[in-house]
């Protein structure tokens, strides 16, 4: 009697779950069409959720511990209680097993209502989150009873019992809903968008690694048929990112890491994705968000629909909020379910660019400059080398071959920037280098256009780039710069460009290390590193510059955010050009940060990087870019 009534209550309750999820699916499938892998991604999935979803949990093991002791015994229950009831009975050994499965899952429950009703993070949702304890408690607790009481051979009155099953049975009902609407959704919105992902490369089955923008199709396939530049509404998102963007749990984790609202830009990486989910609505308002709201932007006032522009003062995301985003991947880096927010807003701020014309600030006269001179300042071309007048520096022609080209990027307009590549220079001559430049033939690489938006300007000078280094011989292109790194090593493919690209650290690590450079006067001070955005988290390069740091005899402090998990300069995505303002400066808030190690100087290994950090005013440790540092050390060597 018990057995089947639990059963009853377990599968009525997962068969209105199911339909729920079913209606849901409308939501998504309102999308455009996007190609996907059904059977690979599937067979995949098990892999993604305990390794890659796992990795990201793991970092903070109290939650990792209260995550896999509520989903095991969650999950343990009801494959139990449907086999008691359909296939074996309710045995004394099976109450058992399902009494110690229970036992796990409230002492996880415990676990999680001491994390939401003591600990309380700043980050998490209140709202329909909040009953979350309560309803892991109520199905666990009340269950628990229910088997331990069977498997001493059932001494509670079945009133009771009967009792405690509906308790659990409203707790489940409650769990279901918030599988639908809650905190629950990555149990079934989670799990699907893992297995259809958009970049399913980035998981431990595929590449481990993908962080290139994929290219936007200027064109229609057919005369006939429109072209869509961006995304102006929500159903002009692909169907598995509307997916992506219901698998979000309001965990609050991007929140933490976003630079743009640590400085009270009016941005929130959770807020942004909510304000997806609910868009989605047919009378669209972020009324119910229960979370954070965009620093300086109250909740209440943002209102959409399904076919309703995303972008607006009074729609749902504010242009302010889409244009205060540095394209760092810190939110990508900390979602636990893989949400790719950069390709949103680069989705979203190409048809603000492409087809409104709406980029802010000096982002549309720099646009505009590029377009015209092939360069962000407006400036001509051999400008780029007046730094280097002395230096007498060998060009590559077309059809001439070399073993390193030298890609010095558009810092080489800046005074600063242009003291770090004089010193690169000389490293490599130093070393024996055989290195060439392009010349004026070295056009943008296109990196800021194609972050505000602009994939137009960007595939015409990626495909002319392409040309002109595809017309000459090479075995590696080095560069100082990120940025560029980034876009020829993961962009550049896509237009027929495949050439091996390091960082300016990896290959003075590699001279170093073969004697090539010899270290005479080590450094000898306090140094801490930041990380670059475009060289961490978008190529995984973290390992270099710190063994280049040591082996130049540094005293290395890491500062609380490094690596992969560094927090940004706030020089990435055309953020310095869309005059968005905060509460501060996100540089301010690295250099913070930077003082907190006590150390006397920051190494950064990025043109950007440095311009940002040394704009910090105010007593502050000194700035010094990492070629720089290398040449110092190696000054009396040879």
């Amino acid at each position: 009697m018990i057995a089947t009534a639990l059963t009853t209550v377990v599968l009525a309750v997962l068969a209105i779950g199911a339909a729920l999820a079913a209606w849901q699916s409308r939501r998504w499938l309102a999308g455009r069409p996007a190609t996907v892998g059904v059977v690979a991604g599937l067979r995949a999935l098990p892999g993604r959720y305990l390794v890659d979803v796992h990795h990201v949990v793991g970092r903070t093991p109290f939650n990792a511990r209260f995550h896999a002791m509520v989903a095991g015994g969650f999950l343990a229950a009801l494959a139990l209680l449907v086999a008691m009831g359909v296939a074996f009975g309710g045995t004394r050994i099976l109450w058992l097993l399902l009494a110690v499965v229970l036992a796990v899952m409230l002492a996880g429950a415990l676990m999680v209502r001491h994390r939401r009703r003591v600990l309380r993070p700043r980050e998490l949702s209140q709202g329909r989150f909040a009953r979350l304890p309560l309803s892991l408690l109520g199905f666990s607790g009340g269950l628990l009873l229910v088997a331990l009481d069977q498997a001493l051979g059932g001494v509670m009155p079945e009133a009771l019992a009967l009792v405690l099953i509906a308790i659990a049975g409203v707790a489940l009902a409650d769990l279901v809903w918030g599988v639908w609407k809650g905190p629950l959704k990555h149990a079934v919105h989670g799990a699907l968008h893992l297995a259809f992902h958009p970049r399913p490369a980035r998981f431990h089955d595929g590449a481990g690694r993908d962080t290139g923008l994929k290219p936007l199709p200027l064109a229609p396939a057919k005369e006939t048929e429109p072209v869509a530049l961006g995304v102006e509404r929500p159903v002009d998102f692909a169907w598995n990112r509307l997916l992506g963007f219901d698998a979000c749990v309001q965990c609050g984790r991007c929140e933490t890491a976003c630079p743009a609202f640590a400085a009270g830009l009016p941005l929130n990486p959770k807020k942004l994705v909510q304000d997806l989910v609910a868009a989605m609505d047919g009378q669209a308002s972020d009324a119910a968000y229960a979370g954070n709201p965009h620093p300086g932007r109250g909740v209440g006032k943002a209102h959409g629909g399904a076919a309703l522009p995303l972008i607006g003062p009074d729609a749902m995301i504010h242009p302010d909020t889409l244009w205060s985003c540095t394209t760092c991947r810190a939110c990508v880096q900390e979602c636990p379910m893989m949400i790719e927010h950069v390709d949103a807003v680069v989705d979203l701020r190409r048809f603000q660019t492409l087809e409104l014309g709406a980029t802010p600030g000096k982002a549309a006269i720099m646009l505009e400059e590029l377009r015209a001179t092939d360069n962000p300042g407006g400036r001509a071309l051999a400008r780029r080398w007046d730094w280097a007048a002395d230096l007498a520096l060998p060009r590559l022609p077309a059809g001439g071959s070399c073993d390193t080209l030298l890609w010095v990027g558009d810092g080489a307009f800046d005074l600063r920037v242009q003291r770090s590549l004089r010193a690169l220079v000389v490293l490599l001559r130093r070393a024996g280098v055989d290195f060439a430049v392009l010349g004026e033939e070295e056009l943008d690489c296109g990196d800021v256009a194609r972050r505000l938006g602009d994939e137009a300007t960007f595939q015409s000078l990626a495909t002319r780039n392409v040309a002109t280094l595809n017309a000459r011989r090479f075995t590696r292109i080095v560069t100082a710069d990120p940025h560029a790194l980034h876009t020829l090593r993961n962009e550049y493919p896509a237009f027929g460009g495949n050439w091996t690209v390091v960082h300016h650290t990896a290959l003075l690590l590699e001279l170093v290390a073969a004697g090539a450079l010899s270290v005479a006067r080590p450094v000898g001070r306090s140094v801490t590193f930041h990380d670059p955005c475009y060289l961490g988290r978008y190529n995984g390069e973290i390992e270099a510059p710190r063994a280049l740091l040591d082996a130049i005899g540094v005293e290395r402090r890491e500062m609380l955010r490094a690596g992969m998990r560094s927090s940004c300069c706030g020089g990435g995505g055309g953020a310095p050009l869309t005059d968005v303002a905060g509460e501060r400066r996100i540089p301010d808030v690295r250099m913070e940060h930077a003082r907190e190690t006590g150390a006397s100087l920051v190494a950064v290994a990025c043109p950007n990087c440095t311009l940002m950090l040394e704009g910090v005013v105010g007593p502050r440790p000194e700035v010094a870019e990492i070629a720089e540092l290398v040449l110092a050390a190696t000054e009396t060597a040879r």
